[in-house]
């Protein structure tokens, strides 16, 4: 009877055509049993035949001259829960293979013959029929359970969207339909039907789905949003860019049920010894009844060797793995992966995007003269009102942080990479680098007060009135609020060497790791630095893991034993060339997995020799006729769900990092300073 491997059965959609059921065709089947086809007539069937066997037994009891009535019905209950076992291990000798199916087949077999030769009941071989029917049961349903757990953790995508028409009114059409370019109307508490840009309206999302964090996205027009996140409030207009099967929920529900299917290198070991088992139990069995001509303990050596609980071992506890990870946004692509997380002993960081945000944000404000800083601040963000540049953006951000109200610039002009020029209640303002000041006539006295050094990531700008300078801003790319804490955290978990790698100036790269405690920073980093400094790692036998935000960090990526792309919602590159994609930008997510694979790993030890004691001890017990057939299907039974509920502990792992949100992260933010070496393809 048989063990769906979880990791080697088909994705079965629910409109496969059961006649044309294909079986794996990789040696000896790991499966003790059944083909799926089977799975939708076990219910009944076990509950007709279980119903001919109790009623063998109530006419026993209650009418002495009944029993040919009962050996009728017993008969009749057998055969119906004997059936699809024998047929199933026929299919198998009939491909050549001998697998642990045919084991319960002829102890079916065996228990039915007994009784028809007079010596047993075929209330005994219904009994065992049933019990082994129920364990497959437990078995499927738990393999199916699995896939419903994963696919409600990818919340399925609307059915339905709204369209907007020329005419701006709306039609209601199904999601499959959209086209990229379609535009779609979302109302509050709408899912969103495809991955888009808002066009109009703001709302807020909650992107659990996509991402697994818990605290909702606020979103305005030119922001993204993806299929399967929720609009929490306000209508807003979307334009559709990726449809269907493309959109990033899409790719991750393709992703996850792929890892499913992966094997890990232990399973594939327990494959090649499958071929061998049968045999071997055969042979024991034909010693039992030479010694004893017993058959009752042929039949329960035949049902307690069958080793469901040996074969569930890997597959529940990955699959419990993959979910809790994937309810964290956590995308692990290849089963074989969580094993190998276990055993990571390095990790090798990109700086830009990865431990720091990527956006410019003002550190140091510096009035000069008589000036206030709420005033230097108030005309350098006022002039700098209707720029997009970087550090426009930092300075409207403190000053909404700061409550200082904008005036409005009028005659607003901007020169590409220098500054900008504007008059802020008449009185002219320039704000820029001070080459620019310089150009309009302020006199450079003011270059003497700056106290930073601009080679450490420090982007400056200069902001004068009238021809005098009042003051400059210091801004630098801020580090993520978690990083020294995720650090901390690996090397808790035991990771000898953490190490930040980046195109930025080594200064700059230097002050990083100062500020999140990184022992090793290397900077002036082309792409091909980094993969050579990955290597060099490797070299010295270190296995590591490779972080970056996959954009353009792809090479170096794929040159650690793993690579985990960061915050890969939006970013196509990053859940391909990656083999772990992280939905979101929580660094601490990083220390989770390491704690995760260990634990799977341990789960799985734990599996493996419940499962060999149990074999070896029930095999013994049945030898010495200690335990009969009925008993030995039950107890299979409780060894398979002892594994199952051992494996189901991982599903919890991680539910402390639900509620916790970093600072949320922007979409590809622009280069935080022009003059940097590290091209964000945006």
């Amino acid at each position: 009877m048989q063990v769906t491997s979880l990791l080697s059965r088909h994705d079965h959609d629910h409109n496969h055509d059961h006649g044309h059921h294909h079986h794996h065709e990789h040696g000896p089947d790991c499966g003790c049993g059944h083909d799926h086809e089977h799975s939708t007539v076990h219910l009944w069937q076990a509950i007709l035949g279980a119903v001919f066997v109790l009623n063998a037994f109530v006419v026993d009891w209650f009418f002495e001259q009944g029993h040919t009535v009962a050996s009728v019905s017993g008969c009749l209950g057998a055969v119906i829960l004997g059936y699809p076992i024998v047929v199933t291990a026929v299919k198998d000798l009939r491909k050549g293979r001998l697998t642990i199916n045919e084991l319960v087949a002829i102890a079916v077999l065996a228990a039915f013959a007994s009784a028809a030769f007079g010596v047993g009941d075929y209330k005994t071989a219904g009994i065992i029929a049933f019990f082994m029917l129920i364990g497959e049961l437990i078995e499927t349903r738990t393999a199916e359970g699995a896939r419903n757990s994963i696919e409600s953790l990818i919340k399925l995508t609307p059915t339905k969207a709204r369209r907007l028409k020329a005419d701006r009114t709306e039609e209601e059409v199904p999601a499959s339909q959209l086209l990229v370019g379609d535009v779609i109307r979302i109302r509050p508490g709408d899912n969103v039907a495809a991955d888009g840009v808002i066009v109009s309206g703001q709302g807020s999302f909650n992107q659990a789905t996509i991402t697994g964090e818990s605290l909702p996205a606020d979103k305005k027009a030119g922001d993204e949003v993806f299929a399967g996140t929720q609009n929490l409030t306000g209508v807003l207009e979307i334009k559709v860019s990726r449809a269907g099967t493309d959109t990033t929920l899409g790719r991750v529900r393709e992703l996850i049920l792929a890892a499913e299917k992966t094997k890990l290198p232990i399973m594939k070991i327990v494959d090649q010894y499958m071929g061998f088992y049968t045999p071997l139990v055969l042979v024991i069995g034909a010693l039992v009844w030479a010694f004893t001509h017993d058959l009752n303990r042929v039949i329960a050596v035949f049902v307690v060797s069958c080793p469901c609980a040996f074969i569930l071992a890997t597959p529940t506890a990955m699959v419990a793995a993959l979910s809790a990870a994937a309810r964290l946004g956590i995308l692990i692509k290849n089963v074989a992966d969580i094993e190998l997380a276990a055993k990571i002993n390095a990790f090798v960081f990109d700086k830009t995007g990865t431990l720091t945000t990527g956006i410019l944000a003002v550190s140091r404000l510096m009035p000069l003269g008589d000036a206030k800083p709420a005033e230097l601040l108030l005309l350098a963000a006022s002039a700098e009102k209707y720029s997009n540049h970087p550090t426009a953006k930092a300075l409207s951000q403190l000053a909404s942080e700061a409550g200082v109200p904008l005036a409005e610039p009028k005659d607003f002009a901007e020169t590409a990479g220098r500054g900008v020029k504007a008059q802020i209640n008449g009185d002219t303002v320039l704000v820029g680098r001070a080459q620019w000041l310089k150009d309009n006539g302020v006199p450079d006295d003011f270059l003497k007060s700056v106290d930073l050094n601009e080679t450490e990531g420090w982007s400056l700008v200069f902001v004068a009135r009238n021809g005098h300078c009042i003051g400059w801003v210091g801004m630098q790319d801020q580090t993520r609020p978690e990083a020294r804490e995720a650090l901390a955290e690996l090397k808790l978990a035991g990771v000898r060497r953490v190490a930040m790698v980046s195109g930025d100036r080594q200064a700059v790269a230097s002050r990083v790791a100062g500020e999140i405690a990184c022992e090793e920073a290397k900077g002036d980093c082309l792409p091909q630095n980094k993969v050579e400094f990955v290597r060099a790692m490797k070299a010295k036998g270190y296995k590591v893991a490779v972080i970056g935000d996959g954009v353009n960090d792809a090479p170096a990526l794929a040159a650690g034993d793993i690579g985990i792309a960061m915050g890969a919602a939006g970013s196509e590159v990053a859940i391909h060339s990656a083999t772990i994609a992280l939905m979101n930008n929580d660094l601490r997510r990083l220390p989770f997995l390491v704690k995760l694979s260990r634990s799977t790993r341990l789960v799985i030890n734990q599996n493996f020799l419940f499962g060999l004691l149990f074999i070896v001890v029930g095999l013994s017990a049945a030898s010495f006729g200690y335990i009969n057939g009925i008993t030995a299907a039950i107890l299979h039974n409780v060894g398979s769900l002892i594994v199952i509920f051992n494996s189901a502990r991982l599903v919890r792992k991680g539910e402390e990092l639900e509620h916790f949100q970093p600072e949320p992260a922007p979409a590809k933010a622009a280069p935080a300073n022009a003059g940097r070496m590290e091209p964000k393809l945006a």
